[in-house]
This record gives C-alpha cells, sequence and structure tokens, in this order.
C-alpha cells in the first residue's frame, strides 16, 4: 500500500476573551463549500509559519493580532481541488485578535462570526479540530 503524502498547510485560531472571561474563536466560511472553518493556507516561503498562518486569518477574515509561535496542535482533512483531493495537514496557531478589520481582502466570499469554544467545535467537520477547538480554553494560557 503506497504511503500517503501530506500537503503542509498553516492556520491561525484567531480568539479573544469577553469580559466575562468567556474565551471564543473566530470562525469563517469556506468559499466552497461555505462550511465553518479556520483561516489557513500553504506555506509562505518568505514567512515563518505562524506568520503565514497571521497573514491567512487577515486575508480571509481581517484579522490584525499577535500570532504565539508555539503551535496549538495539528489536525487533517482532504481539500476538495476540482474533481480530486488532497490530503492536508494543518498546524495551528492560536492568534491573539486586537481587532477585526472592517474591510479585507476575502470579505465578499467568506462570513465571519465569533463562538465559544464548545460551540465553535460543534460547527467544523473534522474531529481533529473539533477536540483542538474543545480544549482550547484550558491550554490557552500555556498556548501562548
Amino acid at each position: 500500500m503506497a504511503k500517503q503524502k501530506w500537503r503542509k498547510q498553516f492556520a491561525a485560531l484567531p480568539y479573544r476573551t469577553s469580559r466575562e472571561g468567556t474565551v471564543e474563536v473566530l470562525l469563517v466560511t469556506s468559499r466552497d463549500t461555505g462550511r465553518w472553518v479556520i483561516p489557513k493556507g500553504w506555506p509562505m516561503k518568505k514567512h515563518a509559519p505562524h506568520v503565514a498562518a497571521a497573514i491567512e486569518a487577515y486575508e480571509e477574515a481581517g484579522v490584525v493580532g499577535r500570532p504565539s509561535k508555539s503551535a496549538l496542535g495539528r489536525y487533517t482533512y482532504d481539500k476538495q481541488v476540482a474533481t480530486d483531493f488532497i490530503p492536508c495537514r494543518v498546524t495551528v496557531y492560536p492568534l491573539e485578535v486586537e481587532r477585526l478589520e472592517e474591510s479585507w481582502p476575502e470579505q465578499e466570499e467568506r462570513k465571519r462570526a465569533w463562538f465559544d469554544a464548545a460551540e465553535a467545535a460543534g460547527k467544523v467537520q473534522e474531529p481533529d479540530l473539533q477536540a483542538l477547538l474543545r480544549s482550547f480554553p484550558e491550554i490557552l494560557p500555556k498556548a501562548g
């Protein structure tokens, strides 16, 4: 059996803490299916992974903030390209949101919304990402 060749992607997990102390995460819709996802993209030659993740968060959701250099974890999914699927392994970096821009590059193609971590876990499809989201409020102090 052939070994599966994974493609790398880097993702941001944009978050904020409410006045009540609740951790909220920002999800965006995918351009093709409209399902809820976190901002992610391919590696960028001139940028470290956590910086590439922050750039994707700006382009996809208008997020400006501080990315952690430490990865939160990873998840896998199959990216659909035309009629084919590309297996992807995504490394996730927490991104503390300082502000959301009112206009951003992909605003006509995506929606964005805040959810508490448990609700966000119920919105995404990937099991490993669901687990990361559920555990995020407990590991947040260590992730920053």
